[in-house]
């Protein structure tokens, strides 16, 4: 009996943690208890994409639903339905299941919203998927929504989701001398951070023009932790189509900046990359055994109407057999990036022909450039950018809303 009743009270105090460990993460679009009320007799606009969802509800639906008085949607690279390619225009358009007006951040001419758009509603919702890396533009368009409502003095409400790279930190914080469409605020590459806790973060360090803040509102997640492993519903963008791209991100993005194809225009975009002159060789010493080598040749299609490369046959590396784990164990890694310098430069060529200026403004530095020049490994360059990463840490905490 005395066995049984341990037994029992071994299992009660484990089933009592159990919740904590184990429940559900909701998103903030979840709590409409929090939010809705604060829509009451209110023109709405709404800044959000085909991530904006709850289960298989987008959160327009949630709010018109609820007789809230939707009057615009803006809507961000990629387009509202996330099918149009990096960087192309998107034109506005209509929403055909509700009729409202999607006026688009990536039309022809600026990418900030114009002042007709800003008098079409009282107060902004923004409720989209962002994947925690400041190349990634979800986050600038929100910015730049912030300083237009800011200036209007209209609120913002963030309904905020988790960042799938939320359990580190990594990389240069971004000298603000490349400033750029790809790298819009003094943060690491890889910053940690939800939308909403970066928001905050824009407010509380005056970093709107002319340290202006707008009325901000967070409705943060549940069950919720920057060490939780979240695994996005849907893709976010189309070259971004599964979580071991999603983690390898932060490594490949740097090949958009050089001749070297990353798979756009395959079925393994960010999971590949290679070169028609690239050189196989079994002296690549890779510390990863679940890499090989690779033959692909990028075509046009909708998610990459030009890729580079494209119809030319490349030879490079396949890292789509990596597991997720070890994607997740590398950071930022430059070592692929460097593996490709090597692999095709030759000492006779000149330095500057594999890097584009576009190089600085993906790694915000200028001094990353020159050292891969010189022959520094990976881990050398990393070593320069951890103080930064250590005093962002310090930085941003004030503004965290889940425990690190």
């Amino acid at each position: 009996m005395k066995r049984l009743i341990l037994c029992f009270s071994i299992f009660a105090i484990t089933c009592s943690l159990l919740p904590a460990c184990s429940a559900r993460v909701q998103v903030g679009a979840e709590q409409t208890a929090d939010y809705l009320p604060l829509l009451k007799d209110k023109r709405v606009a709404l800044f959000s994409n085909h991530t904006g969802i709850v289960g298989d509800k987008h959160t327009l639906d949630i709010l018109v639903g609820n007789s809230v008085n939707v009057t615009a949607i803006f809507s961000p690279e990629h387009g509202f339905r996330g099918t149009a390619g990096a960087g192309d225009h998107v034109a506005s358009s209509v929403d055909e299941k509700t009729g409202v007006p999607i006026l688009s951040l990536y039309d022809k001419g600026s990418y900030a919203p114009s002042a007709e758009s800003m008098q079409q509603f009282d107060i902004l919702v923004v409720d989209i998927q962002d994947v925690g890396l400041r190349f990634y533009t979800y986050y600038i368009s929100m910015v730049r929504l912030m300083a237009a409502c800011a200036d209007c003095s209209k609120p913002v409400i963030i309904l905020d989701r988790p960042n799938p790279n939320g359990f580190y930190v990594d990389g240069p914080v971004l000298d603000m001398k490349f400033k750029s469409g790809v790298g819009w605020l003094p943060i690491p590459v890889v910053h940690g951070m939800t939308l909403g806790e970066l928001a905050l973060m824009v407010n509380g360090e005056h970093w709107l023009p002319d340290g202006k803040q707008c009325e901000l509102t967070v409705i943060p997640c549940r069950n919720y932790t920057h060490q939780t492993r979240y695994r996005l519903p849907v893709p976010p963008s189309p070259n971004l189509r599964n979580m071991l791209a999603v983690y390898l991100y932060p490594s490949m993005c740097y090949f958009e900046a050089t001749p070297v194809s990353l798979g756009r225009g395959t079925d393994l975009p960010f999971l590949c990359y290679g070169h028609p002159d690239y050189k196989i060789s079994n002296s690549l010493n890779f510390k990863h055994s679940t890499l090989n080598y690779i033959s692909f040749t990028p075509r046009s299609m909708t998610s990459a109407p030009k890729p580079p490369c494209q119809d030319r046959l490349c030879y490079g590396v396949d890292l789509s057999h990596m597991s997720e784990e070890e994607a997740m164990n590398l950071g930022l890694d430059l070592t692929f990036l460097i593996d490709a310098y090597n692999n095709l430069m030759s000492p006779k060529d000149t330095l500057n022909s594999f890097f584009t200026p576009f190089f600085e403004k993906l790694i915000g530095v200028d001094y990353v450039r020159p050292m891969i020049e010189a022959g520094k490994s990976a881990e050398e360059i990393r070593a320069c950018w951890q103080q930064d990463v250590e005093s962002f840490k310090i930085q941003r905490r004030p503004y965290l809303l889940y425990k690190e």
